[in-house]
């Protein structure tokens, strides 16, 4: 999911590719590494040494997914060094701020509607917020993207999606828990597909298909469900829920993100704020409810595994209920705070930021096959593409 499943679906923007999939490598490898120890020191830390397992593994993975989501924000208008340095703080940020949630005020978030996407996706676009370029017209050329950028989108939307079950029920508790969770996130994910599909022709030009929604939005059950999925959501709930997802997410690509560019100066490039923002707040939302709705006879025995602090009579279902929007509060505060700061930091100078009319653009960074032909050929050779095409 994190290599194959952001990195393509990134790779949207025509002169991208290699920095979208490239760079998506790069903060992987770097996000694992340090989060490994992040999350080491504050969950993991014994007798002097930092106990490793599958399980750090895959929170380490769940970090690296933030950071991606954040890149998603910035996708275009930030170079390598910039990117690290996001990581870098990111990635110690979300260590803190998942202690804080899990351990500190006993929230559940197994899939990460709060932890993941809503931090990831608010650290993003605070970020992009304070990175904001007046300018970036000049590049708003390269901001679309062309027949086959789009068909390698697809394969990142395929991948997520299939997987996307086991991502949210990875940290569950074995059994029933684990079953329950990757059957909500399924039946989620199908239900918001269908109303990306049927919103989508609703809102297009002559009833046609977007495909950015369809790459985008047909992934919001997936994040909607991420709190509550191990919950008993009933598959009643995770259907609606997903529809929800899906809806809110369509509507947000087509009307929200103009709105959200001229009016509150944040250029999002994937539109992490309808893909992740929106369905994870609504996805916090939804945990709030279901767990205040959490009873001895609904969950059985299963009540310890989901919610142990009710299972010991320490907390009552409307205290769980209350922690969990206060959770929601506290991510969105550590967020901003954080995208802020990193903001500031990532416009220090020598740190190397393509200029306004190079955004989106493979060719400051990478060595791009046939480019110095382009060059020689001059502005003639774009023509005689387009007229080709």
């Amino acid at each position: 999911m994190v290599f194959v499943g952001f990195g393509f679906l990134m790779a949207f923007l025509q002169r991208y590719g290699f920095s979208s999939i490239g760079f998506t490598f790069l903060l992987a490898a770097f996000a694992l590494q340090w989060s490994t120890l992040v999350q080491g020191f504050l969950h993991s830390f014994h007798g002097s040494h930092i106990h490793v397992g599958v399980e750090s593994m895959i929170n380490a993975d769940f970090c690296a997914g933030a950071v991606l989501i954040s890149f998603g924000a910035v996708l275009g208008k930030t170079g390598p060094a910039q990117l690290l340095l996001m990581a870098l703080l990111e990635v110690a940020l979300f260590g803190i701020n998942e202690f804080v949630l899990l351990t500190l005020l006993g929230v559940k978030d197994a899939g990460g509607s709060m932890t993941i996407h809503t931090f990831g996706a608010y650290f993003g676009l605070v970020l992009s917020r304070v990175l904001y370029r007046p300018q970036l017209e000049k590049s708003k050329h390269r901001q679309g993207s062309v027949y086959h950028s789009d068909l390698f989108a697809m394969i990142g939307t395929i991948f997520l999606w299939i997987f996307w079950p086991s991502f949210n029920s990875a940290p569950t508790t074995l059994g029933d828990g684990q079953h329950r969770t990757a059957l909500n996130t399924y039946y989620s994910l199908t239900a918001s597909t269908l109303s990306t599909f049927a919103l989508s022709a609703l809102v297009g030009k002559d009833g046609r298909l977007d495909m950015v929604h369809i790459q985008n939005a047909a992934l919001a059950g997936g994040v909607v469900v991420g709190t509550a999925s191990e919950m008993m959501l009933t598959p009643f709930g995770a259907l609606a829920a997903g529809f929800l997802a899906g809806t809110v997410s369509t509507l947000g690509y087509k009307f929200f993100t103009p709105v959200l560019e001229s009016k509150f100066k944040v250029q999002d490039t994937c539109g992490v704020h309808n893909l992740h923002g929106m369905p994870g707040v609504l996805g916090a939302l939804l945990g709030v409810l279901v767990a205040g709705l959490a009873t001895h006879d609904a969950y059985g025995d299963g009540l310890q595994s989901v919610f142990p602090l009710m299972a010991e009579g320490r907390r009552s279902a409307t205290a769980q209920a209350m922690y969990q929007l206060f959770g929601l509060f506290v991510t969105l505060t550590v967020a901003s705070v954080g995208g802020s700061v990193g903001g500031c930091l990532l416009k220090l100078p020598f740190l190397d930021a393509p200029p306004d009319s190079q955004c989106y653009e493979d060719q400051i960074y990478w060595e791009v096959p046939g480019e110095h032909e382009d060059e020689a050929q001059g502005p003639l050779r774009a023509e005689e593409l387009d007229t080709q095409a």
